[in-house]
């Protein structure tokens, strides 16, 4: 019984370790974070959003070269985009793919660049209007006997559309919301902290005392000797 005791014991002590980590650190560190948290606040936006809105830049560009490289394959980008733009065909044009691009582009930096969205509606709502797109015209237009643009305008889009939903669902979100909870254990801590140490010494509050002269010891027990009455 006294084992089990000891091993339950054990086990809670180890199942709070938290609590054991927030009287061990130090309130200077614990404010460090916080106030490098807030500083990366006031950037208003974080790195990995960042990184997310530089993709969804890249994407756009991407998809332009391939679309004036296409351009210029067919005979000259001025009568090409005359064709595909003023005459434009759902079957054999693809400047709708770089409408698609732009559309991609305009929503998701709206959402998460300049609104800060938190939430994964955004990027679901462009991917599936960009999939369904990309299905329907590769089955009813005629591309694939254009050459090889006809299979790499189509995959590439539908290939980056993706990316950015797996990149903004399972990098941006969660380690937004997980520096989120650190702030949030930190200030926490630091509260707790700010109660058990209310006030830092200052100075003033310490002092040592006077450093004693060598031989005073043997002064002070020639003056009590002087001081005793004579018999």
């Amino acid at each position: 019984v006294p084992a089990d005791a000891e091993n339950a014991h054990s086990s809670s002590v180890e199942s709070c370790p938290s609590l054991r980590d927030v009287h061990s650190i130090n309130p200077t560190q614990l404010m460090a974070r916080i106030e490098s948290y807030e500083g990366r606040e006031k950037k208003g936006i974080s790195d990995v959003r960042r990184t997310f809105c530089l993709f969804v830049t890249f994407d756009l560009l991407f998809i332009t070269l391939l679309w004036i490289i296409e351009l210029n394959v067919k005979g000259g980008i001025e009568t090409t985009l005359e064709k595909e733009v003023l005459h434009y065909d759902y079957s054999s044009s693809y400047f709708d793919i770089f409408l698609l691009a732009v559309f991609r582009f305009k929503v998701l930096i709206l959402a998460y660049a300049m609104c800060r969205l938190r939430h994964w509606w955004a990027i679901a709502f462009t991917t599936a209007v960009t999939s369904a797109f990309l299905l329907a015209k590769v089955i009813i237009s005629q591309l694939f006997s254009q050459g090889a643009f006809g299979y790499v305008l189509p995959i590439i889009s539908f290939i980056l559309a993706w990316i950015e939903t797996w990149f903004l669902d399972f990098k941006v979100l969660p380690q937004e919301a997980e520096e989120e909870n650190r702030f949030l254990i930190a200030q926490d801590a630091s509260e707790r902290a700010a109660l058990l140490h209310p006030g830092v010494l200052s100075d003033g509050q310490f002092y040592s005392p006077p450093e004693s002269v060598a031989g005073s010891d043997e002064d002070s027990e020639e003056k009590q000797d002087s001081e005793k009455p004579i018999v």
